[in-house]
């Protein structure tokens, strides 16, 4: 397939190489979503974006995250961020606290809950994800499958604008 290949009707729109590929990817990603995220909502509670949040606060550490970067990190708004938090707040997920390097700051941190339901949450994610995902390929490419889907990820996140 070359960049200056000419789609001249909807069947070639259709059946181009790429853009089937890309169509690939994203039904894999959205029905993995959706088996992932119906085991966490109904073993733990949580939905996926719950989890992935819980996440990105474990791998924070110390005294939290401003919610500017958890939204950041997973491509929310102000407003979505804001949402999302007071609903793990209201679960006992999550805190929030005084940024101790900005008196104006607050920062989004795990509560004890958040830290059990994060650990409780990944076993069941890992044998699901084990299951689903890693046993579907031959064991010899899932390490260049992982540092692929790297790389991608990588590129696609520098491209990403700031959402407000």
């Amino acid at each position: 397939m070359s960049a200056d290949e000419q789609i001249g009707s909807a069947r070639e729109a259709a059946e181009d190489e790429l853009v089937v590929t890309f169509g690939r990817l994203l039904g894999v990603a959205n029905r993995l979503e959706f088996l992932v995220g119906r085991a966490l909502e109904q073993e733990c509670g949580i939905s996926h974006l719950m989890y992935e949040v819980l996440l990105i606060l474990g791998r924070a550490g110390g005294p939290g995250l401003a919610m500017s970067a958890i939204g950041r990190a997973q491509v929310l708004t102000t407003g979505g961020v804001t949402r999302l938090i007071d609903r793990m707040e209201a679960a006992g997920l999550v805190e929030r606290a005084d940024d101790p390097a900005d008196r104006r700051g607050r920062l989004v941190r795990l509560t004890p809950l958040g830290e059990q339901t994060a650990v409780r949450a990944t076993v069941l994610h890992r044998d699901n994800l084990r299951h689903l995902l890693a046993d579907q390929l031959p064991a010899e490419h899932w390490d260049r499958f992982a540092e692929d889907l790297r790389v991608l990820s990588r590129a696609v996140a520098k491209e990403v604008p700031r959402l407000r």
